[in-house]
């Protein structure tokens, strides 16, 4: 891989970046709508080189990326069958991309992680099924939790760069996100502020309002009670920051489940690859 961000691999396509509503961690040994959704998508993206996945599940002080080879799964929840904690993701770790993320990126510092963490379920649940053998190499970038939506974003603009060294980069949280809220059944009946928050955030995304989607989150209260916490919401500030102007937006997914969890999915998409 080059070291230098800006240089364009020969024959190579420029990645989409993409949005994925992880949901619900029994998604990952599950068969519905959207583990087909994402089956579906590995056929649309050449294989990528590396995954960076911004995952909802890694806070942290400060921003760090996974720098080893072999980085563990990890099973973070509890009360669920066995099975899913049987689940292992064994997809290498890629050291130099995480290098090169850390030596380019110089505003914030990136720290490189070598033992604190691994691939928690907000990517492995995501990935067993877009890339079920765990061939592809992947690392994951942590939430600095005490930064704002501005910060997130312009780490996002700086891993754009990545696109064109064929690196895919996943955010993966959820944009409606109240778990004090939710209903145990999948396909209970939405609140009216879930479906309220959730096409709001359509419209912004559809309209390419970056700054209110930064900034006017809480300005509702069906925006108050959708994202409670924002620890599911900072992921998405990574792929806005990451995509650019000529790319073409599509939704892949769009179901509330639980009747308080978004499971909206989009990509920011090359032209020439759609």
């Amino acid at each position: 891989m080059s070291e230098k961000l800006n240089h364009k691999q020969n024959s190579s396509e420029r990645m989409p970046v993409l949005f994925v509503g992880h949901g619900s961690p029994m998604n990952a040994i599950e068969k519905n709508p959207y583990t087909k959704m994402l089956e579906n998508l590995a056929a649309k993206i050449q294989r990528p080189k590396a995954i960076l996945v911004v995952s909802a599940h890694w806070m942290s002080e400060g921003t760090w990326v996974l720098g080893m080879d072999k980085p563990k799964t990890i099973h973070d929840f509890y009360g669920f069958p066995q099975e899913l904690f049987d689940v292992q993701y064994p997809a290498p770790g890629s050291p130099q991309t995480a290098k090169l993320i850390e030596s380019s990126i110089t505003d914030p510092r990136i720290n490189n992680d070598l033992e604190m963490w691994g691939l928690d379920h907000g990517t492995w649940s995501v990935l067993r099924h877009i890339y079920p053998k765990a061939d592809v190499p992947v690392l994951q970038m942590s939430l600095y939790m005490a930064r704002s939506p501005e910060y997130h974003f312009n780490i996002g603009q700086q891993l754009s760069k990545l696109r064109d060294q064929g690196v895919l980069i996943l955010g993966s949280g959820n944009l409606v996100h109240n778990l004090r809220k939710i209903d145990w059944e999948t396909y209970a009946k939405p609140y009216d502020w879930a479906v309220e928050f959730d096409a709001w955030l359509k419209i912004k995304i559809e309209a390419r309002d970056f700054p209110a989607l930064i900034k006017d989150y809480h300005n509702s209260e069906a925006g108050k009670l959708s994202i409670p916490t924002m620890d599911h919401f900072l992921p998405l500030h990574y792929i806005l920051g990451a995509a650019d102007s000529k790319d073409e937006l599509r939704f892949e997914f769009e179901e509330i489940h639980n009747a308080s969890i978004s499971m909206r999915s989009f990509g920011f998409w090359p032209k020439e690859i759609l």
